[in-house]
């Protein structure tokens, strides 16, 4: 299947390849203080280019973070998946909620979806998930995938630290 025709579809939710649409929410997200976790809070022009990255991870690799969407409403509600730019230590996943879809299990729904098409459709066997050490959400989500503290994973950047979680080899959680 071409991968702009790619989706996922979950009991409440649709998963799909970011569109053109969805930029300005994308954008939004990274120059707001919720992004302040995943390299965001930044001006127009570095927001602009986290959302230019999140799109060329698809044209690129033919795969990236999925739009979150509910069924029956495109508005896209955040970003989840898999991630992995060249020099990236290793096959990373992760996922960034924009404002008003926390605390509805949609993150926890969307990412057990795509972490099993990251197993099953590109063959992923190790996958981690690169946290800031601040961001206790995120730590929760990862756990509850059943993600584990791996302290001796590698580091992915050189300015500040992060807590790696890694998800068991051959098991997609439940």
């Amino acid at each position: 299947m071409c991968a702009s025709a790619l989706t996922l579809e979950t009991e409440r939710l649709i998963l799909r390849r970011p569109a053109p649409r969805d930029k300005d929410s994308i954008v939004a997200f990274y120059m707001s203080e919720r992004s302040q976790y995943t390299g965001g809070n930044q001006p127009l022009f570095g927001a602009w280019k986290m959302a230019a990255m999140m799109y060329g991870q698809w044209e690129i690799n033919g795969f990236g973070l999925w739009a979150v969407t509910m069924k029956g409403d495109d508005s896209i509600l955040g970003l989840v998946g898999p991630f992995y730019p060249d020099g990236w230590p290793e096959t990373e996943f992760g996922w960034l909620m924009f404002d008003g879809s926390e605390g509805k299990g949609i993150a926890f729904e969307a990412a057990q979806a795509a972490l099993k098409d990251a197993r099953e459709r590109l063959g992923w066997r190790e996958i981690v998930h690169y946290i800031n050490p601040e961001n206790a959400r995120s730590v929760a989500l990862a756990e509850r995938l059943g993600a584990v503290y791996d302290p001796e994973a590698p580091q992915p950047f050189e300015d500040r630290p992060a807590l790696i979680y890694r998800q068991p080899k051959s098991e997609v959680a439940a």
